[in-house]
């Protein structure tokens, strides 16, 4: 049971150092390319969806269909990536921990006690249990993962 929780904990750690990165700075839209697909939503929630160009210290630019579109700093609100969709990758990561979760769930369902009257998987032995609680929670986690917003941010204003 100890490695099993090692075991999540290290696969868990990419997830929450992703979760640790700085969206809060302007500077990381630097990291975009032109021709990105990129979603823009200002302050007032009026959403652009077109393709990047520049970024300054004081706006960022993208075109949307046929126009170009400049929007000022200070008026942006988020800047999503629309290139890439991790839902995937979400799918995956929230499926491993679900069936891990699930199947150390089947284990300390599945020890037998001769006192405990609620039902129990004592009939069904230790590893059909493991195995149910397993396929459970891989279902179950690769459902919530997909369902997970799949654009990563790019830059989100902080809120104050």
């Amino acid at each position: 049971m100890r490695n099993l929780a090692l075991i999540v904990i290290l696969l868990g750690m990419p997830v929450l150092s992703h979760a640790q990165t700085n969206r809060n700075s302007w500077d990381a839209l630097s990291a975009l390319h032109a021709g990105q697909r990129i979603e823009v939503v200002e302050t007032n929630l009026k959403k652009h969806k077109g393709t990047f160009s520049t970024v300054t210290d004081d706006a960022i630019q993208l075109r949307e269909g046929a126009s170009d579109v400049g929007v000022k700093r200070e008026d942006v609100m988020r800047v999503t990536l629309l290139d890439e969709s991790h839902r995937l990758r979400n799918a995956f990561i929230f499926g491993a921990v679900g069936g891990g979760a699930g199947a150390g769930i089947g284990a300390a369902a599945s020890r037998c006690s001769s006192t405990s009257g609620s039902f129990n998987f004592c009939g069904l032995g230790r590893s059909v249990a493991i195995g149910i609680g397993a396929v459970a929670g891989l279902m179950g986690g690769a459902g919530i993962g997909a369902a997970t917003p799949g654009h990563p941010t790019v830059y989100r204003v902080e809120h104050h």
